[in-house]
């Protein structure tokens, strides 16, 4: 049995089809990457597996229960975190706990000590009595997947759980993701941070106007990208320099990041002779230099037809 198990699911708006017979299943105790820009279909996914919508056509089951069908038994095995805090500013962090462990129908003898250990875990507990309006953007995430898992789930859905989060809320999030990883959770991950998708799933699904493009390991999706990445930093960088490193014999397309250019290519070796041939005509200094095979970004890129533009990544109209 699968924890998550989607047949051919479908989804339309009037004449927006929003899911396009989408399949793929996740193991238990996996975690699973959902990966895609906006609008291609992620969010629309999460709200039928968590029962708060409906598919047009297709099922979706989690631990053999029927989402739609059978709802309740389907919700009893699952935390959900959504994008959006849904913390009560009115309570206390405590409150909110509490209510949150009423609405999961946690018995009456284990909600404190459960609100108590999660409240410690993520850094809250001295804050307890607050008010949530004083919270920080990062300590209302914080209390936020602390109420997603005061029942204990066997499945966790996270969207976007460190998104535009402070250092210290990241590194805490995700210790306890780990964590409830290593117990067996199967934690379902939404994010657009790929590089946190590359190190934390198992598995992943890129997902693109509807259609899953793509669902496999993180390493074995980069081995479908041929491009190499050649990482240079001078002692003198300059936007000037871009055209001229994009230039250097067997170099596809070239980045300026900072204080370093990323250089893609299919032969390596050339292009660092190149560049060492160019720091020297120009009476440069480098001062790194490495070969990177394809990342995640890559997949993405490619599969989701983005393209790159000064580093940053754009939808191609």
């Amino acid at each position: 049995m699968h924890a998550i198990e989607v047949s051919h699911l479908t989804k339309r708006f009037g004449t927006l089809t929003a899911l396009n017979d989408v399949n793929f299943s996740v193991d238990v105790g996996e975690t699973f990457g959902f990966l895609g820009p906006n609008g291609a279909g992620k969010t629309t996914t999460i709200r039928i597996l968590t029962g708060i919508s409906y598919p047009t056509t297709g099922t979706a089951t989690i631990f053999g229960h029927d989402i739609g069908r059978d709802t309740i038994a389907a919700r009893q095995s699952m935390g959900i975190v959504s994008e959006t805090s849904n913390v009560y500013d009115d309570l206390t962090a405590w409150q909110n706990m509490i209510f949150s462990a009423e609405l999961y129908h946690v018995r009456r003898d284990i909600r404190e000590k459960k609100a108590t250990e999660l409240l410690t875990t993520f850094d809250l507990y001295e804050r307890r009595d607050d008010k949530v309006h004083g919270f920080s953007k990062g300590m209302k995430r914080r209390l936020t997947i602390a109420m997603g898992l005061v029942n204990s789930p066997l499945l966790l859905f996270l969207d976007e759980p460190t998104s535009g989060l402070d250092v210290q809320s990241n590194l805490i999030i995700r210790d306890v993701i780990t964590g409830l990883i290593h117990e067996g959770v199967t934690v379902f991950l939404t994010t657009h941070n790929i590089e946190e998708a590359n190190l934390m799933c198992d598995r992943v699904a890129i997902i693109n106007r509807g259609t899953v493009a793509a669902i496999d390991a993180p390493e074995r999706l980069k081995k479908t990208i041929q491009s190499v990445q050649s990482v240079v930093s001078f002692d003198h960088s300059s936007a000037d320099q871009l055209a001229d490193v994009s230039r250097l014999p067997m170099v596809n397309d070239a980045l300026k990041e900072g204080d370093k250019f990323r250089l893609y290519t299919e032969d390596p070796a050339t292009v660092i002779e190149s560049v060492m041939e160019y720091a020297r005509s120009g009476n440069l200094r480098v001062i790194s230099i490495s070969t990177l095979g394809p990342s995640l970004e890559d997949v993405f890129i490619k599969l989701t037809g983005l393209q790159r533009t000064g580093g940053m990544v754009h939808a191609i109209d």
